[in-house]
């Protein structure tokens, strides 16, 4: 979809496609609209008890004679309420709205001329409203409507417009990869993906197989792999920037490509959409690609751990005693609390790697969904200005996480186990601390280190802002908001 800005005048009436007026609920419709019944349209729609230009309001209204097929009144609410994340949002919804009624061209006219982040946010609003997984639906000729295929906004940044369209596109990308049931994608072909988009878009790519993962003592996923016909995977993505590096980022995700819960299988209300646990490496996936298409003058280094978890005959068991990358040993309480495993082999990895700052995100725990619902992600962190910096990027780029407490010793005790160094599961209170705490025993002294939770935003089940039906994507737009930030 192209997405580029225009000097809207009056003087140069729009010829085709629909026409999206942005409107405030307690100021008049600007005067400067194509058409004297446009206007008077719109000023009557203003007052209409059913907009009012109420937030989240969007009206269609047919048009004749005006240049444009149909105009669209999109309600932001109050003049206070006038940000990039209700641009974004509403936005995305307006998209929602064009690819149910066929709208193919459509110029979007904001309030005042868009700066940089204004025009942004639009652009990202405007990719992820438009995105649907349906690659696997058939739809009849007869009922096939037209693509949106131009957004134009009036008077935008094109530098702002590139930016968020790059934005959007990235957090599409992992909703992709996340979607795919696990009959499509699994440890061997994301592994494979992995190195063709490292030969398409300019980074390095290494992969180990499950003998290199054993000779290497990753025992953790190891085990956790070798339940299932396909084997675990490693991969090690690099992206080195021209000239001197700012600063050296490791990105970790957790990419269980089907969790059955292993030999603790799941029930069969929680086994559903467990094709999505591999999220946190999907992201990881995108934002390799986002940083090569943004040439972020940062390395960037994204390790994702690759298994299946299923109860195979060479399934790992409770009470298993495996011996991690770093050396220290875990009991096995949960086969089901198989990611920090996974994860805390790919972290003692990256730790060997000695990078400025450590980032790893996973659909870890149903306890932090428990604890924080399914609009806001978890952060761990054990270094505040990694986790503020983490905390602003998430802001301006409109999502939402919640810094969690990594000092409570009373469940660090739990951690403790009568035959190894560390239990991989205890009690059921406090789970999403617990888990981050295990972590934290990969990570090396003195290497900022943030965790991100996104158990309960991996997954939607209804569209809302700039949230589709599926997998979500979220915290991919965060990740390069932050690297972008990096100096």
């Amino acid at each position: 979809m192209k997405i580029y800005s225009h000097p809207f005048s009056t003087e140069e009436p729009l010829s085709r496609g629909s026409l999206a007026l942005y409107l405030l609920s307690d100021e008049p419709v600007p005067s400067h609209l194509p058409g004297e019944n446009t206007l008077r349209m719109a000023e009557l729609l203003l007052k209409d008890p059913s907009f009012k230009g109420k937030k989240g309001k969007i009206v269609r209204i047919p048009l004749e004679g005006e240049g444009v097929s149909s105009l669209y009144l999109v309600g932001l609410g109050e003049r206070k309420g006038y940000s990039e994340e209700n641009v974004r949002s509403r936005t995305a919804e307006l998209l929602r709205r064009c690819r149910s009624d066929g709208t193919e061209r459509i110029t979007l006219i904001l309030p005042e001329k868009p700066d940089g982040e204004m025009s942004s946010a639009v652009a990202e609003g405007a990719e992820l409203g438009r995105y649907s997984f349906d690659r696997y639906k058939s739809v009849r000729e007869e009922d096939r409507l037209p693509e949106t295929k131009e957004v134009i906004l009036a008077g935008g940044d094109d530098a702002g417009l590139e930016k968020g369209k790059l934005l959007g596109c990235a957090q599409n990308w992992a909703r992709d990869l996340a979607n795919e049931p696990g009959n499509v994608h699994n440890p061997l072909t994301l592994a494979d993906l992995a190195l063709k988009w490292g030969e398409d878009f300019g980074f390095s790519v290494e992969v180990w197989d499950e003998k290199r993962i054993a000779s290497e003592g990753m025992g953790g996923l190891y085990a956790v792999g070798m339940g299932s016909a396909t084997p675990p995977r490693l991969v090690h993505m690099i992206w080195k920037p021209e000239g001197t590096a700012l600063r050296k980022i490791a990105l970790v995700g957790k990419g269980i490509t089907f969790d059955s819960g292993g030999l603790n299988l799941k029930p069969g209300d929680f086994i559903r959409t467990m094709k999505g646990d591999k999220s946190g490496a999907c992201n990881i996936f995108a934002i390799l690609r986002g940083v090569s298409k943004m040439k972020i003058p940062c390395e960037v280094h994204g390790i994702v751990a690759l298994a299946e978890n299923m109860p195979g005959g060479r399934a790992f068991r409770p009470d298993d005693i495996l011996r991690m990358h770093n050396g220290k040993t875990v009991e096995v309480d949960n086969t089901d609390a198989e990611g920090r495993l996974v994860l805390a082999d790919a972290l003692s990895y990256a730790s060997n790697l000695a990078p400025d700052g450590i980032i790893d995100m996973a659909t870890l725990t149903g306890a932090c969904v428990v604890a924080l619902g399914t609009n806001m992600g978890g952060l761990f962190a054990s270094s505040d200005e990694l986790a503020e910096g983490i905390l602003s990027a998430a802001a301006r780029r409109g999502e939402r996480f919640w810094r969690m407490p990594l000092d409570d010793e009373r469940i660090t005790e739990t951690l403790k186990s009568p035959v190894a160094d560390l239990v991989n599961a205890a009690g059921r209170y406090g789970g999403a601390i617990f888990a981050a705490q295990f972590l934290r025993e990969f990570v090396k002294e003195g290497i900022p280190w943030a965790h991100l939770d996104i158990a309960g935003v991996d997954f939607f089940k209804d569209e809302y802002s700039v949230c589709c039906k599926g997998a979500s994507g979220y915290a991919v737009r965060t990740c390069l908001e932050y690297l972008l930030g990096c100096r």
